[in-house]
């Protein structure tokens, strides 16, 4: 490790330095936004008046059945599971929404194209989102094995062709948890489905979702047309960029990384205070999702929201269930073959254990406007505190002195700061991958980049960015805080 000792005085012309009047001020205005948002939620009654919007909007079905789930492994301790699916129906759709908003003329099926379990510990620290291959080759209870996304039109189908459409919709909900339950050996406490029509104006609401492609994406069957790079989507572009699966490398698992990547921008955009501090924003959320939505019988979107308000985007990461093979092949039917069952039941069984303990129980950070940054240079790479000081700036951070460091062979990156600037340092870490955080008592007042060999960028993870691995490939699970391009 480098020498902790703080840089010479020289190279620190703002030692001891207070914040600036203007900071001070924004972070004054800013707890006083959060406390009067939160005086507006309880003492108003506005949480009672979002709940009653849900409910008087909210499609429900008795999605959760009365065996082959209840008498699965069971949750850990109040956690909850969540089946969370995405059907291929346009049902309801006019012949102006099918071309316009879904960019298709054909009625659809009753498949359900995209099936996730999100894990919820009691807590609400942290959840886990594990997506299921819609081509999985599984064992539908009653029906033999078959591809799972065939699983809600069996249940469906099961049912005389004179019974309601409701019981229907809940024949077909109710085989599907059977049939994940059955796989996954997890109990499924709530379930949550949206249609095509029904995502697209989500989107709308949410006001975007920023993505990264790494390479332009065209397809006429799901209709995209969308460049290289980052960019928002919303609407029919989000639509297609999720449904899209002819003509990427690895196929229906690279639509699952997309699928994982969208939600992680929606979980950014959700976790952002311009949405949880804005009365109208929730109000028109809460409204788009009732009327989009259908869940089972007890769900309360108003109690999930409120067990999910700690999350941050780190801690939500996405996986596949685990798979033996994506490419196979079943009486000349193209299939993805799974692990093992105790291979899968195993790998959720772990998703309740608790996580590694963090270095620091303290977890905070603070606007970027609030961290003022000495930069050093001590790679021996010319320039580069220069070009870091106009990267630091352009995402808001303040760059009080640039210089080279005592010597220009340090190997590692150091972010160092003084004992009451931790929630500073980190924020700093947040665009600075890999740097080590060093506390140093005798430092005054400062937060110091020291740049070091393996320096790799501004809030850049490896340089060049390459394009994820399909998701059943990953060494370490995305997290919704992942912004890499994807293919």
């Amino acid at each position: 490790m480098s020498d902790p000792r703080p840089l010479p005085n020289r190279l620190d012309p703002r030692r001891g330095a207070s914040a600036s009047p203007t900071r001070r001020v924004g972070a004054v205005l800013r707890a006083l936004a959060a406390a009067l948002s939160v005086l507006l939620l309880v003492g108003s009654g506005w949480v009672w008046y979002l709940r009653g919007t849900a409910e008087q909007n909210l499609t429900r079905t008795d999605a959760l059945p009365a065996s082959g789930n209840t008498d699965a492994a069971g949750t850990d301790g109040g956690a909850t599971n969540i089946l969370l699916v995405g059907s291929d129906s346009r049902a309801g759709a006019t012949d102006q929404e099918l071309a316009e908003k879904l960019r298709t003329g054909d009625s659809g099926t009753m498949n359900t194209d995209t099936m996730l379990v999100v894990h919820i510990p009691s807590d609400g620290s942290r959840a886990s989102v594990v997506s299921f291959p819609r081509d999985s080759y599984v064992e539908i209870p009653g029906f033999g094995e078959s591809k799972l996304n065939a699983a809600y039109a069996l249940g469906f189908n099961s049912l005389d062709t004179d019974a309601s459409q409701a019981d229907r919709d809940a024949a077909g909900a109710q085989l599907l948890v059977q049939t994940i339950s059955s796989l996954s050996g997890v109990q499924i406490d709530h379930y949550v489905q949206v249609d095509l029509i029904g995502f697209y104006d989500l989107t709308q609401v949410i006001g975007g979702v920023e993505v990264n492609l790494c390479a332009p994406a065209r397809d006429s069957f799901s209709g995209i047309d969308l460049p290289a790079g980052v960019q928002t989507i919303s609407g029919a572009d989000a639509l297609a960029f999720v449904r899209q699966r002819n003509g990427l490398p690895n196929g229906d698992l690279d639509r699952i990384v997309r699928q994982q990547a969208f939600i992680g921008g929606v979980v950014r955009n959700l976790l952002s205070a311009g949405v949880l501090l804005n009365p109208l924003k929730q109000r028109d959320l809460v409204e788009a999702a009732s009327q989009s939505l259908t869940v089972d019988a007890n769900l309360d979107l108003l109690d999930l929201a409120q067990q999910l308000q700690n999350l941050a985007a780190g801690n939500v990461e996405f996986s596949t269930v685990p798979i033996a093979n994506p490419d196979g092949n079943i009486d000349g039917s193209s299939v993805v073959l799974l692990e093992e069952r105790d291979v899968v039941v195993a790998f959720f069984a772990q998703l309740s254990g608790e996580p590694d303990p963090p270095a620091s129980t303290d977890t905070a950070t603070v606007d970027p406007a609030e961290v003022t940054v000495d930069v050093f240079n001590g790679s021996g790479v010319g320039g580069l505190g220069a070009d870091t000081q106009f990267a630091l700036e352009q995402l808001g951070y303040g760059v009080s002195s640039v210089g080279d460091a005592d010597r220009s062979d340090y190997t590692s990156t150091e972010i160092r700061y003084a004992p009451d600037l931790d929630a500073e340092a980190r924020t700093l870490a947040l665009v600075v991958p890999g740097a080590q955080l060093v506390e140093l008592a005798d430092l005054d007042g400062q937060v110091q980049l020291v740049i070091g060999a393996d320096f790799a960028g501004i809030g850049q993870a490896t340089p060049p960015p390459a394009a994820d691995p399909p998701s059943g490939a990953q060494e370490q699970p995305r997290t919704a805080a992942d912004t890499a391009c994807i293919n």
